[in-house]
C-alpha cells in the first residue's frame, strides 16, 4: 500500500481517479491547489476555484478521505502566467496548459505532496505510465490514454523521468462515460459537473481583456494577402530551413482593410475578433508582426500562407520523455506529431541538424505558430517534445 496525493480539482475525473485509488487500498490523501484568484477577463465573472474547493470537499468526504489546501498562486503567476505575457508580447502563442502540469502539477504541487510523505502523486488526467527496465536502469514511459477522444498526454509532453517517476494516472485506461458512470454509482458530488475548459487554473478567459493586465493595446493595421502572392509559388525542394520559414510579409504586399487593437493578441490560424464582415469565406490570421504592430490576414481555409511542410525546434528546446530514444546531429527518425491538443496525429520525419532540429511533415500543416508545442509519437507513446522557435 502506498499513499498516494491526488490533485483533487473538482471535477468528475479526479474524484474518480481518488476512488479507484482508495478501491486499490492506497493510503489516500487530496490536496485541492488554489492557483489563481484574479477575475480579470474571466468570463465566469468570479473566481471559480470556490466552487472547486466545495467540489472537492463533497467528495473528500463522500470516500472518507482526508482533503488538504495548499495556495500556489505565487508559484503560478510566476511560473505560468508571466510566461503566457512574455510569449504574447514577443507574438509567440504559448500553451499555458503543457507549463502548468511542469512547472506546477509535477513541481510545486509535487513539492507539498512529498512534505505529506507521498509516494506518489495522482492527477486525472487521461494518459498512462508504463515502466521497463533498459541496461539495467528504470524507464519511465508516457503512453496516450485509452480513450483517443480525451487522450491528454500531449498536455504532459514536458514531464521529466523524475516527474513521471512519481505520477499515477488512475482514469488513464478508462473512457470517459465509465469515469461519469462510475461517479453516478458511487453518487459523488461532481457525476454531472461539465468539464472545465479554458487556461488551466483560470477557466474561459476573453483573452484580450486578460492579457491587457500586462500588455498594452495599440492600434494598427490589418493588411490582407492574396493567394497569389508570389513568393507562395516561388517556395519548393526540400532544404528544411527554408520550408520551415515562417511566410514574412510587408505592408506593401497586401492592402489594408481594417484596424486592430494589438497584434500581440492574436495569433496564426485564428479567425475570430477581427470584426470584419462581408466576405465570401472567413478571414484567417497567417501573420503577426508585434514589432511594426501590424497583422496579416487571408481569405478562405486553404489559403497557401495559412500552411507549412516544416517547422524548426531549437537544440535547448528539444525534450526527450523518453531519454533513450534521443537522436544525436545527424540521425532522423519517423513519427506521429501533433502541434495542439486535439489535432490527429500527423506523419513527419524529425531530423537532428547542427543548427536545430527540424520537423519534416508528409502533408503541409495549418497554423503553426512559434511557441506552441509540437509532440512526437511512436505509437502510444509520447517520445518527446519541443517549442517551435518559428
Amino acid at each position: 500500500m502506498a499513499r498516494v496525493v491526488i490533485g483533487l480539482s473538482g471535477g468528475v475525473d479526479s474524484s474518480v481517479a481518488a476512488y479507484l485509488l482508495k478501491q486499490q487500498g492506497h493510503d489516500v490523501i487530496g490536496l485541492f491547489m488554489i492557483n489563481w484568484h484574479d477575475t480579470t477577463g474571466t468570463l465566469e465573472g468570479d473566481c471559480p476555484w470556490h466552487d472547486d474547493r466545495v467540489f472537492a470537499e463533497l467528495v473528500a468526504k463522500r470516500l472518507d478521505i482526508p482533503l488538504r489546501v495548499v495556495d500556489l498562486s505565487q508559484q503560478y503567476r510566476q511560473r505560468v502566467v508571466d510566461y503566457m505575457f512574455s510569449e504574447y508580447e514577443r507574438g509567440r502563442t504559448p500553451n499555458p496548459d503543457v507549463l502548468c502540469n511542469r512547472e506546477i502539477k509535477f513541481d510545486a504541487f509535487l513539492k507539498e505532496a512529498l512534505k505529506l510523505g507521498a509516494d506518489f502523486v495522482a492527477t486525472g488526467h487521461y494518459c498512462r505510465k508504463a515502466v521497463e527496465t533498459v541496461d539495467g536502469k528504470t524507464i519511465y514511459k508516457l503512453l496516450a490514454g485509452t480513450d483517443k477522444n480525451k487522450d491528454q498526454s500531449y498536455f504532459l509532453c514536458q514531464l521529466s523521468q523524475e516527474q513521471l517517476r512519481y505520477a499515477m494516472f488512475p482514469v488513464g485506461d478508462l473512457i470517459k462515460p465509465e469515469v461519469r458512470r462510475i461517479a453516478e454509482e458511487q453518487h459523488l458530488a461532481t457525476a454531472k459537473r461539465k468539464d472545465s475548459q479554458g487556461i488551466c487554473f483560470v477557466g474561459k478567459v476573453d483573452l484580450p481583456v486578460f492579457l491587457q493586465q500586462k500588455l498594452a493595446a495599440r492600434k494598427g493595421n490589418i493588411h490582407e494577402i492574396l493567394p497569389t502572392w508570389p513568393k507562395y509559388a516561388q517556395r519548393h525542394g526540400d532544404d528544411l530551413a527554408t520550408l520551415a520559414e515562417p511566410w514574412h510579409y510587408t505592408v506593401r504586399d497586401g492592402k489594408k482593410i481594417g484596424e486592430h487593437n494589438g497584434a500581440h493578441f492574436y495569433t496564426i490560424g485564428q479567425r475570430k475578433g477581427l470584426g470584419i464582415g462581408g466576405r465570401k469565406e472567413s478571414l484567417f490570421i497567417i501573420a503577426t508582426d508585434v514589432r511594426e504592430n501590424v497583422i496579416y490576414v487571408g481569405e478562405g481555409d486553404s489559403h497557401p500562407g495559412l500552411y507549412r511542410r516544416a517547422l524548426k525546434i531549437m537544440h535547448d528546446e528539444v525534450h526527450w520523455v523518453n531519454p533513450t530514444r534521443r537522436l544525436v546531429v545527424g540521425e532522423s527518425c519517423r513519427f506521429d506529431v501533433r502541434i495542439r491538443y486535439r489535432q490527429p496525429l500527423q506523419k513527419a520525419t524529425l531530423f537532428m541538424r547542427e543548427d536545430a532540429a527540424y520537423i519534416l511533415f508528409d502533408e503541409p500543416q495549418r497554423g503553426i505558430a512559434a511557441g506552441q508545442f509540437a509532440a512526437w509519437y511512436d505509437g502510444d507513446e509520447l517520445v518527446g517534445s519541443g517549442a517551435i522557435y518559428e
